[in-house]
């Protein structure tokens, strides 16, 4: 299980995000991630998950507190930059380009690390290499030369984590990742995520709205409400107290879940699935 060894690989020190008009989207939080975590941002719709997860590489900016890397500089010009070329990021609505191939929607993950004049000239041999790898790691190398438009959700979604894993990561962060598949699909797109985050010893953070989900596959909880940090524990301690907490008393809270079945195979069958 992923945890934090020594000095954290990410924290948000006092990190808020107010709009005009005095619309607070994030109240003040700290929090403090370590390198091979698998962190689970959980709420309710409308809650503010998205909001720190955007925060971390600034797709949001701050309008107090800081975001800090280990081995980073100020994250502003340069250094900003950089953090986000080794920041994967997999949305929920795959932003792909239909009519590019597998292959070259993963090499789109390389862009960050050029300057704009040669992102203009051909992909280095080096690097197409690269994303045959991370398409053979997420079971779509077979898929490589095909139109992402006329892949499968499932399949879409996991073209964008190859594409996160070209950037050779050291944080992936995923926004609602599994809002638009079905539940095996979410399992089977959770299960390879974990994996290779733990394999890589990557960092993940993600936000998630699904109990259940959470429960089996979090390392650890950040459970918002309003915009505020109103739990962060492990999953075990998710009790039908912090759900209403976190949800609302009545029909907004869920049922704490019982054990659920696992994704069929785990994630060996993932490259003889046809998601």
């Amino acid at each position: 299980m992923g945890g934090e060894e020594g000095e954290p690989l990410l924290c948000l020190e006092g990190v808020g995000v107010a709009y005009p008009g005095g619309i607070r989207a994030l109240h003040p939080a700290s929090l403090r991630f370590g390198m091979g975590q698998f962190v689970v941002l959980l709420g309710s719709s409308g809650a503010g998950k998205s909001t720190p997860l955007r925060s971390i590489n600034q797709l949001v900016a701050p309008t107090e507190g800081r975001v800090t890397a280990r081995g980073f500089g100020d994250l502003e010009g340069r250094e900003l930059r950089r953090l986000r070329a080794t920041t994967g990021m997999i949305f929920q609505q795959h932003q792909l380009v239909g009519r590019q191939t597998a292959f070259r929607s993963v090499l789109n993950g390389r862009l960050g690390r050029y300057p704009f004049w040669r992102t203009c000239l051909p992909f280095p041999e080096a690097d197409q290499r690269l994303a045959l790898r991370c398409l053979d790691r997420v079971g779509l190398l077979d898929k490589a030369m095909v139109r992402t438009d006329q892949l499968s959700g499932g399949q879409q979604q996991r073209v964008g984590i190859a594409r996160a894993l070209a950037q050779e990561p050291t944080i992936i962060l995923a926004d609602e990742p599994v809002a638009s598949l079905d539940p095996a699909n979410a399992r089977g797109f959770l299960d390879l995520l974990r994996g290779i985050c733990r394999e890589d010893r990557i960092l993940a953070v993600l936000s998630l709205h699904q109990v259940d989900l959470a429960k089996d596959y979090a390392d650890r909880v950040v459970g918002l409400r309003a915009g505020r940090v109103v739990f962060d524990g492990p999953p075990g301690a998710l009790s039908q107290a912090v759900l209403t907490d976190l949800y609302g008393a009545g029909d907004a809270a869920p049922e704490l879940p019982g054990k659920s079945i696992p994704y069929p195979g785990g994630v060996s069958r993932l490259h003889k699935l046809a998601v």
